[in-house]
């Protein structure tokens, strides 16, 4: 019998394998993503506790708008980190704001560094954008 290959649960075997090294405390709690087809999601948790202190998602209406006020950069300007080629791109650019978005809201309730988990997906595209994002916002990881 011809085995078919399933991505996802690939994807979350590589998960559980990070997982056993990354994990999130009180002073340094865990910023995990994850990116479904439309739509990307981020959350900042406790594990000692197994609370989610921060979430921001795409699905949120002011966030996409948010997205939307992406500007080109300027002649000669570098591109963000990770993102040469693709910063136009609409969910590259939600992905972003995403990532802002979660750090202001992270900044709010005093957390201003995370370990950076990418749920099972290459740090690449959408989830190396929320991370620059994160970082713009001003989360250290």
């Amino acid at each position: 019998m011809i085995k078919q290959f399933n991505s996802n649960k690939a994807r979350q075997r590589r998960h559980q394998r990070m997982r056993k090294r990354v994990s999130g405390t009180q002073a340094r709690p865990r910023l995990s993503v994850f990116r479904s087809s439309k739509h990307i999601y981020a959350q900042i948790i406790d594990d000692t506790t197994g609370r989610t202190l921060v979430a921001a998602s795409s699905i949120e209406p002011d966030l996409r708008k948010a997205s939307l006020d992406f500007k080109p950069r300027a002649e000669g300007e570098a591109p963000p980190t990770g993102l040469a080629g693709i910063e136009a791109n609409h969910k590259v650019s939600v992905a972003r704001a995403i990532g802002r978005a979660v750090a202001e809201r992270a900044k709010a309730k005093n957390i201003t560094q995370v370990v950076f988990d990418r749920g099972g997906y290459q740090y690449h595209g959408r989830v190396a954008a929320l991370a620059t994002g994160a970082r713009e916002g001003g989360l250290d990881f």
